[in-house]
């Protein structure tokens, strides 16, 4: 993997994202076993790689570690994609997850203690077989409490061969469109308000592209991972980190003018 990611930065790249669906499982079939974090740090270590991402969390596996490694590494984005699925530990426990909520809120803490202006993003379901307006309220409540950047949400469908598919009392559908707006309402809401801490402040950029609906604005992101857009031209800008001054945010991105020299 590092001989991997040594060739891309002799390549030019400058960004990677390590990804598995349960990152945090990496080096427990290895001999002898290793760690996430060990990886983390080994590959901030690699000359030219500027920015490194990782994804997929899993709560009941990911280490405070990682968390560390994260904190000490310059090239490490401060961002954590961590799914929750529900906010109620009954539901979790049907889920299998493997966690609790008082768990979940344990790593979003030494998150937030460590890196302060780290994003933290996750995915919820609702509407799993059983779920009652109650529990749904407490997944509501764990959204409060921890205000994600970023929330994917999804009504819980019916997969074959799962258990969850076959269990008693599923929700109904007009439940889980209801609950599904309801969620979705208060994650934008939770969005806008954490990107209100970029108004005014200048983020580093790395420009992706051009903005495909207004093609004098380029695009990229954020260490946070946050779409930024901003008026230049792509073809001296991709690739390159552009410092931005951000002048105006919404929920889903942030708007701004270059405010130096890209390198």
């Amino acid at each position: 993997m590092i001989r991997e990611i040594e060739e891309l930065a002799r390549s030019g790249y400058r960004e990677i994202t390590l990804l598995g669906q349960n990152i945090d499982a990496y080096g427990r079939d290895l001999t002898p076993k290793q760690k996430f974090s060990d990886l983390l740090l080994a590959v901030g270590q690699v000359k030219g790689i500027e920015r490194v991402r990782f994804v997929t969390s899993h709560p009941r596996y990911m280490s405070m570690g990682v968390v560390d490694a994260v904190a000490s590494t310059p090239n490490m984005c401060e961002m954590f994609h961590l799914p929750v699925q529900a906010g109620d530990d009954e539901i979790l426990r049907r889920m299998s997850r493997g966690y609790t909520v008082a768990k979940y809120l344990e790593i979003v803490d030494r998150i937030r203690t460590l890196l302060p202006d780290a994003a933290v993003t996750s995915d919820i379901i609702v509407g799993f077989p059983g779920e009652t307006e109650e529990q749904f309220q407490n997944t509501l409540q764990l959204m409060k409490t921890v205000k994600f950047d970023q929330v994917n949400t999804a009504a819980y469908s019916p997969r074959p061969n799962t258990p969850a598919a076959i269990y008693e009392e599923q929700v109904p559908d007009d439940v889980k469109s209801d609950r599904l707006q309801r969620i979705n309402r208060l994650a934008a809401d939770h969005a806008m308000e954490r990107n209100q801490r970029y108004l005014g402040r200048e983020v580093e950029v790395l420009v992706e592209g051009r903005y495909v609906k207004d093609p004098r604005l380029v695009k990229g992101r954020n260490r946070q991972g946050r779409p930024v857009l901003f008026e230049g031209d792509i073809a001296k800008l991709r690739g390159k980190l552009v410092p931005v001054l951000i002048k105006e945010v919404k929920s889903f991105m942030l708007l701004g003018d270059i405010a130096g020299e890209a390198t």
